[in-house]
């Protein structure tokens, strides 16, 4: 056999045994846990919020509600005082099926529009503080004045006061298919070149493609979303209208080409809008309390947070197949986009993986369910753990801890931020916020490759010092000595881990924070094969003791954790 070939055949063997690393039992017996953080009752929870009969914990799906079910029973059980909405553990956030209103009109001077030719934009992307615009609000209006504001992107568009309480209408951008036209994609909706135009009655862009169905359906089919009517500032809902260039240019008389900023057209009115629906189930936050023993300091709060949603169901596949595939061309799971170009070595390593695994496992197995064990069954487990280890009274420290089980992480920090927005307790008595996310991996092939030891850290030392140097504190201790990574807490880092979990929405406020985090991606994020099987058990157990001792030394503080900033806006871009 020629050395290329004997390379292949070690890359093969190579794979096969990481593909097989951490390959527990497909279920397990759960058994009743206890005070005592063990890596049966870590074992016993996982499996359980990952369970396939939680169909990946969608929000707004009976999955969700599950979930959520759970959570709130053991909080219950523990003893700790609910702090959702009207005594119970449940905190509804604002999640609707959105659909378009068939009653839906437009008019040009009094010529009606053919509905065809205009639709609202709905909300687009995630929560605006981490990029998302603030589309969605509707649009009544009658004999309401029309102003040209040129070409986004442009210099020369028109400026925002003069189109204070006006219809303001936007020809797209050559990056959209040229001046007066072009198909308005998601990135072109995701630009920040709008929010200035807040004071406009409504904004109109020339984006709509009668010519480009799967636009048409993204506009116009129901979608489920986040729908906060309470939010202010540069997060209140801007009513953006998609129409045709045709529609465009009957408001000016003449081809938007020929227009400059500034020209006025023809008086429009209507009544433009969505309808709000339930979705399947309702989506919840679950919330308890567990109080303190200082009588002074029990009315404040060390939040610790977990988001017990996933991102639900998807279409049958072989779990196996995704597995190996994953392991050799695309490690950081859907963190990485697609392969462009397999190798034919590349391949031929794949397929003696996926022998090897079907040999193993009796054949292939079906598989729809993202079960979402790691992200984030793992922190929900680790919070839940922590509360348990905790709820005796010998063991309470002496302010209280917020337990906060977020929905919606996935589709935008959206529980979070209602949290945050709408808390519970006084925002000001919350003193601090961990933030548990993806902590049951961290192999060698994890990113970052850090080792067994490695526990990667965002936003510790960010807004307190102190708060940073607690974290180190503990961790000296000599059952611990975690190899901290701060590597993904850099400014300007790529993978922009500071805006992309639920710690954000109270970092915001001004609320000293800490993400830990096990693995920042791998070749099971996001896919049917995050399953408890593949947790590793040991490390996540020996976390799990940690952070429940930084929280204890946290809660036990005579003081509030010193800070060294001012309170940010609470609304503004997120930076990494």
């Amino acid at each position: 056999m020629n050395r290329r070939g004997s390379c292949v055949v070690l890359a093969v063997l190579s794979s096969v045994a990481s593909a097989q690393s951490h390959d527990g039992p497909r279920t397990h017996k759960p058994a009743p846990t206890s005070a005592e953080i063990s890596v049966a009752d870590v074992m016993t929870r996982e499996y359980i919020i990952a369970d396939d009969s939680m169909e990946g914990r969608n929000t707004g799906r009976r999955g969700g509600l599950r979930s959520a079910n759970y959570i709130a029973a053991e909080l219950r059980r523990m003893g700790l005082e609910p702090a959702g909405d009207n005594g119970t553990y449940f905190q509804r956030i604002p999640w609707f099926a959105q659909r378009v209103d068939p009653a839906n009109t437009l008019r040009i001077g009094t010529d009606a529009v053919s509905a065809d030719d205009f639709v609202l934009v709905p909300r687009i992307g995630f929560a605006v503080q981490i990029g998302g615009q603030p589309f969605g609000r509707a649009f009544r209006g009658e004999n309401i004045e029309t102003v040209f504001g040129g070409v986004l992107g442009d210099s020369a568009t028109v400026a925002p006061d003069a189109v204070r309480g006006k219809i303001v209408v936007f020809a797209p951008s050559s990056a959209t298919g040229g001046r007066g036209g072009g198909r308005g994609g998601f990135q072109f909706w995701q630009r920040d070149n709008l929010r200035r135009y807040r004071d406009a009655r409504a904004i109109f862009v020339a984006t709509l493609d009668l010519a480009a169905p799967q636009q048409l359906a993204q506009y116009r089919g129901t979608r489920e979303t986040f729908d906060d009517s309470t939010l202010t500032g540069d997060a209140t809902p801007l009513s953006v209208i998609s129409i045709t260039a045709a529609a465009a240019e009957r408001i000016f008389g003449k081809p938007l080409a020929t227009l400059s900023a500034g020209a006025t057209g023809q008086r429009v009115s209507g009544s433009i809008r969505f309808v709000n629906e339930p979705t399947e189930a309702p989506a919840y936050n679950v919330v308890g309390i567990l109080r303190g023993r200082d009588v002074k300091l029990r009315n404040t709060y060390v939040a610790v947070g977990a988001h017990h949603d996933h991102v639900g169901m998807g279409p049958v596949v072989d779990h196996d197949s995704i597995r190996a595939f994953n392991d050799v061309v695309r490690k950081l799971g859907g963190d990485a986009p697609q392969p462009r170009n397999v190798t034919e070595d590349q391949w031929t390593r794949i397929r003696a993986i996926i022998d090897s695994l079907h040999r193993l496992h009796g054949g292939p197995r079906p598989d729809s369910i993202f079960n979402g064990a790691d992200d984030d069954g793992s922190g929900t487990v680790m919070a839940l753990e922590i509360a348990e280890a905790l709820a005796p009274a010998a063991n309470r420290p002496a302010r209280s801890v917020l337990f906060v089980f977020h929905t919606a992480e996935e589709k935008g920090l959206y529980g979070a931020q209602y949290y945050s927005d709408h808390p519970s307790v006084p925002r000001d008595s919350i003193i601090a916020q961990v933030n548990l996310d993806q902590m049951g991996r961290g192999d060698p092939e994890d990113d970052p490759p850090s080792g067994p030891n490695a526990l990667v850290l965002i936003g510790s030392k960010r807004r307190s010092p102190e708060f940073g140097e607690l974290v180190e504190r503990v961790n000296s201790r000599p059952e611990y000595g975690f190899r901290l990574d701060y590597a993904f807490d850099a400014p300007a880092e790529p993978s922009n881990g500071w805006c992309r979990s639920d710690h954000y929405m109270y970092a915001r406020y001004g609320i000293p924070v800490v993400f830990f985090v096990s693995a920042v991606s791998y070749r099971d994020l996001h896919m049917v094969t995050d399953e408890p099987q593949y947790i590793a058990y040991d490390r996540m157990t020996r976390i799990t003791r940690y952070a429940r001792d930084f929280v204890t030394v946290v809660a036990s503080l005579d003081h509030r954790p010193v800070t060294r900033q001012a309170t940010p806006d609470p609304n503004a871009r997120c930076v990494q």
